[in-house]
């Protein structure tokens, strides 16, 4: 970002107005009676322009003066790229750019302070510039200060992302189930479980009882963790995996991530935790290997760590269901026939309606609630 001098363009733009360094533009000189930076006294003599009108339209709509361009079209008119680079929108030494001018005297006055990006203090560029210095936008982003908006090149994971996503969404007809459920004899459970020596290192989380409910679901239900596959000749097949490589959602600063752990259930509960702790450490830091992003064949998405109580979630591509689990929280319950302060937590399961009908949905996510309800459950089902 171009940092300011003075009241001269101390940067050029792109060509969408975002904000790029480039050479500052020096005041003219100094001439007897007129201050440095002021037009001298006489005026200039005007010389022939030649400019198509749309040309001059927009020199007159950004405040050009089509008189002091040098034109780089044919025949030495002004193109539009000429004004473009008049008013700073390209980048000097672009194609179309007019070249910088030699640099002068430094003004006299003191540069006002520069924000995080280069602009003035106090300009809504400035504003925009300590916005993404807090960390709330990514740092690849541009400021387009004509838009006065930020942008933000969609490449990489977040693109992959984006495009599995429409795919999902336009290819599997998604159904999508809500439970609550009293989670409070889990969370002591959870407290006792973190206590052990088998678990000294790794923090136990309320995820890894939903996992572990859930891999007891599936496997009382198999057909929940099948897969639609379309062979190319017209007739589909359903594929039920013998192993479930459960994957996690995790948000990374790559974008979101579905790293899986690989048959995961072969796992103990021990296992699964380490599991766990180690893949997600690994995601959020961005050291995910392709192998842990490919091959799963169902999904949790825990969006109650930021505080939400439930969504809908998106089925990731070539899975029959996705588990999302809620903000687990205090709430009033009835509880052996009294009204009782509980922890409560929002389950959804959302399905391929193509292979997983409403019963084995519900039957599925009935199953996890219980265990999570009861743990005892887990235990008599695992």
């Amino acid at each position: 970002m171009p940092a300011p001098l003075g009241g001269s363009l101390a940067g050029r733009a792109t060509s969408n107005g975002a904000h790029r360094a480039g050479p500052a533009v020096a005041p003219p000189p100094a001439q007897a009676g007129w201050p440095a930076g002021h037009p001298p006294a006489a005026p200039v003599p005007a010389r022939a322009t030649l400019a198509k009108p749309p040309v001059r339209r927009l020199a007159r709509d950004l405040g050009v003066d089509l008189h002091t361009l040098t034109g780089t079209g044919p025949a030495g008119s002004i193109s539009r790229a000429d004004v473009e680079a008049a008013a700073g929108i390209l980048v000097p030494g672009a194609p179309g750019a007019a070249p910088a001018t030699e640099p002068g005297p430094p003004p006299p006055a003191a540069a006002p302070a520069a924000a995080p990006n280069g602009a003035p203090a106090g300009t809504p560029v400035a504003a925009a510039a300590a916005t993404a210095q807090a960390g709330q936008i990514p740092t690849e982003a541009v400021f387009d200060e004509r838009a006065q908006a930020w942008r933000l090149r969609v490449s990489g994971v977040r693109r992959a992302t984006a495009r599995a996503m429409v795919s999902s969404a336009f290819t599997a007809p998604h159904v999508t189930e809500f439970l609550a459920a009293d989670l409070t004899e889990t969370m002591t459970a959870r407290d006792r479980l973190a206590a052990l020596p088998e678990y000294a290192g790794v923090k136990v989380t309320p995820l890894l009882f939903v996992a572990r409910a859930l891999l007891v679901a599936i496997r009382r239900r198999p057909m929940i963790n099948a897969a639609w596959v379309e062979n190319g000749a017209g007739d589909p097949e359903i594929v039920v995996p013998a192993a479930v490589n459960l994957g996690v959602a995790v948000a990374s600063p790559r974008g979101l991530l579905v790293p899986n752990i690989p048959d995961a259930g072969r796992l103990d509960m021990a296992g699964l935790a380490r599991a766990l702790h180690d893949l997600t450490a690994r995601a959020r830091a961005g050291q995910a290997a392709p192998a842990d992003l490919t091959g799963g064949t169902i999904t949790i998405t825990n969006v109650g760590v930021f505080g939400v109580d439930i969504g809908t979630p998106i089925l990731n591509p070539g899975e029959a269901a996705i588990l999302a689990v809620g903000a687990i929280r205090p709430a009033p319950w009835v509880h052996e026939g009294q009204l009782a302060v509980r922890t409560v937590g929002q389950l959804a399961l959302s399905f391929d309606h193509r292979l997983v009908d409403g019963e084995l949905g519900s039957a599925v996510l009935a199953d996890v609630a219980a265990m999570l309800t009861d743990p005892t459950r887990l235990l008599a089902w695992s």
